[in-house]
């Protein structure tokens, strides 16, 4: 985990996220917060919860941005769910345990990303080897004459021989034949997804499995990618991989649960109400700490940190069960995105939309040229498209970036000019006959 200030961390999403600045000073102290409990003792270290959070604003303003961005700075595993697609248990759909098993396979892939670029070298040098053997193969019985083709000196001369055509590229097209292995798939499992199945059933199967093997003939190059896939695998521990996999998610793991506010009950009493408190109940072991059982081992949920994020439109977060309320104790409030929002995230953020369109135009040698008073006439088309009809925040810039540059777009790789430039006036002629009409923009814009 990176040791990083709370104000190390701010600077580092306002690089990529405008403005909301309540909920990014609330997630660095929470991110903060878990360094500072890593420090402690093992015994006071089990006593500090994690101080989960609710971010409360309409869509498009950057809840789930900011979620992405702070694992991503951190390098901590990292899941995004939407309570609405989980059911109550009992009932048909996915279950709210999934979601710690979902963060557990995050893990793995990060610890497995760094094991397996601590072996890269040693795979390589393994590869070579056994390209060699493929190209150069040992004779049945060596001749002890020092001259005859089949002495032991004269087949280490030829292999260094190949073994130096072999680093210069000089033998990439020569093909080698491999013998690849195959896992069969039962029957009865056939179309099922593996992750729905029960994890330790899974596990079983894959070692119990017959394996089929078939060779394959293929060119030098390609051999070595399956090769050195092959030696990764060989030489990663997988064992340590999970244990470690499974402390990351325990100690850093980051959940971050959308639409919350989607399982908040109304006044009816049955039917989809109930299955909505029901999804509240399973969730609070989970928030609250419980263990679950995944196929890589048992994982404690108490220190995983929970962002939730709903618009609460139609209901409020004291309409949610009490204990889960308890859960989130910091809350935060995203604001509305203002004409002046949408000017900054089209220029200031590191990715942003100009800057992206201007490199992948600049792919087919048109240099885009965006003006000041395009992008004041950008946002204030995405602030008002957003006022008079759904309001989708900053997600409105793609919709209307997308229209007004499509037909440039198209024309691109024919075009003999290398220099666009857009104005206010290009803006408006794109757009004009799209925004008066609000019916068409609702469904362009």
């Amino acid at each position: 985990m990176r040791d990083l200030t709370p104000r190390q961390i701010v600077k580092e999403l306002d690089r990529h996220i405008v403005g909301q600045d309540d909920a990014k000073r609330a997630v660095a102290v929470a991110i903060r917060n878990r360094w500072r409990r890593l420090q402690l003792t093992d015994e006071m270290r089990q006593e500090v919860a994690p101080k989960n959070i609710m971010m409360i604003g309409p869509t498009g303003v950057g809840k789930t941005e900011i979620a992405r961005r702070l694992a991503n700075l951190t390098g901590a595993p990292f899941i995004k769910v939407e309570a609405s697609k989980y059911t109550e248990v009992g009932y048909y759909g996915r279950d709210v345990e999934s979601m710690i098993r979902e963060l557990v396979d995050s893990a793995i892939n990060l610890v497995h990303e760094q094991e397996r670029a601590s072996v890269e070298e040693e795979a390589k040098r393994r590869v070579e080897d056994r390209l060699l053997d493929l190209l150069v193969p040992v004779p049945p019985a060596f001749d002890a004459a020092p001259d005859s083709p089949d002495s032991p000196e004269r087949y280490e001369r030829t292999r260094e021989k190949m073994r130096a055509m072999l680093t210069s590229g000089e033998l990439d097209n020569r093909r080698v034949e491999l013998q690849l292995e195959h896992k069969a798939v039962p029957m009865m499992f056939t179309g099922v997804g593996m992750e729905q199945m029960d994890f330790d059933l899974q596990g079983m199967f894959e070692k119990i499995l017959p394996k089929s093997s078939t060779r394959h003939e293929m060119t030098v190059t390609e051999a070595r990618q399956v090769l050195f896939e092959q030696e990764c695998d060989a030489l990663v521990n997988q064992e340590k991989v999970h244990a470690t996999a499974i402390e990351l998610a325990e100690n850093t793991g980051l959940i971050f649960i959308d639409e919350l506010d989607k399982v908040v009950a109304g006044e009816k009493t049955h039917g989809a109400d109930v299955s909505r408190e029901g999804v509240q109940r399973d969730l609070l072991p989970i928030v609250e700490g419980t263990t679950v059982q995944t196929r890589y081992g048992f994982v404690k949920t108490d220190h995983i940190l929970f962002i939730a994020a709903g618009a609460f439109h139609r209901n409020r977060p004291s309409d949610l069960m009490p204990e889960l309320q308890g859960r989130f104790p910091i809350r935060v409030e995203l604001n509305d995105l203002t004409k002046d929002d949408f000017v900054r995230i089209l220029t200031e953020p590191k990715g942003a939309l100009t800057k992206q369109y201007t490199a992948l135009l600049e792919t087919e040698n048109v240099k885009l040229l965006f003006k000041d008073d395009a992008v004041e006439a950008l946002a204030d088309f995405a602030y008002k498209v957003n006022q008079t009809t759904q309001n989708i925040g900053a997600r409105r810039l793609y919709t209307i970036m997308e229209r007004m540059l499509e037909e440039l777009s198209f024309e691109a790789p024919e075009m003999k000019t290398g220099r666009v430039e857009i104005n206010a006036a290009y803006v408006r002629e794109r757009l004009d006959k799209v925004s008066p009409d609000e019916d068409l923009s609702k469904f362009i814009l």
